[in-house]
């Protein structure tokens, strides 16, 4: 059997997602040997729990999944990246002035106007041009209490949605009776870090346990969330609930 530090070096996305570390590798991004390594998908020094501190605002973020997206998308995302969501939510809003859903989540106030200021602290950290625009594919009109429609949308600092964290759509219904239910996604599959340290789920503020949005669908009303007891849960769109988005880094 191969000791430890040599298996740590098999360079590749696969390996090295399989892994959890959770090692501060922050001077290693902001001097661009994270980027170099990410552009050659060896990920050397990248393992899912490693973890960067914000330049400018001090937060912690962790890396959750390497090449999550590569080859995806209506335009093919072919840029080597890991994902990376704050350690902890960066605050609170709501998804609509009322408690609707229409428009989903690519027409809702949270996507369009709310989630700004977020993303700017989050552009500000990792300098703007280590986001990964890309291409994503977002519901955008509900009907009778389900997502009716979607389509490719440029995106670069999202919120997650049911797969991502669960795996699987809790709260988020699909028509049963309809050859598209309108719920794919290409966001289809757990994050590496939840698989490994399901804890991590729960978000906190600070100290204490706090839930967050998500961007499922759930009825007419609301958007699937994650429970502040760990219960995945939903809630009106007009209620202030936590933030926590995911973004690419490359």
């Amino acid at each position: 059997m191969k000791p430890l530090n040599i298996l740590m070096n098999i360079p590749n996305a696969g390996f090295h997602n399989s892994i959890y570390r959770g090692k501060d590798i922050t001077d290693l991004f902001y001097d661009g040997t994270l980027s170099k390594q990410i552009a050659a998908e060896t990920f050397d020094d990248i393992f899912i729990g490693d973890y960067i501190i914000g330049k400018n605002s001090n937060r912690k973020y962790l890396v959750a999944d390497i090449n999550y997206r590569l080859h995806t998308g209506d335009t093919e995302c072919t840029t080597p990246h890991i994902l990376m969501i704050p350690e902890k939510v960066m605050g609170t809003s709501y998804m609509n002035d009322s408690s609707t859903s229409t428009g989903a989540y690519a027409e809702s106030k949270m996507r369009k106007e709310n989630l700004e200021g977020f993303r700017q602290t989050i552009r500000n950290d990792f300098y703007n041009s280590h986001i990964l625009n890309h291409r994503e594919y977002f519901q955008d009109a509900v009907t009778d209490n389900y997502a009716s429609s979607g389509n490719w949308y440029d995106s670069d600092i999202e919120l997650m949605n049911e797969f991502m964290v669960y795996g699987s759509l809790i709260y988020s219904p699909a028509r049963t009776n309809a050859i598209n239910s309108h719920v794919e996604t290409i966001d289809s599959t757990q994050l590496a870090i939840f698989k490994m340290r399901a804890d991590l789920i729960i978000g906190f503020d600070n100290t204490a346990r706090t839930g967050y949005w998500l961007r499922d669908v759930a009825n007419n009303m609301g958007f699937a969330a994650i429970g502040i007891n760990g219960l995945p849960n939903a809630f009106y769109s007009s209620d202030w609930y936590g933030v926590r988005p995911a973004f690419l880094v490359y």
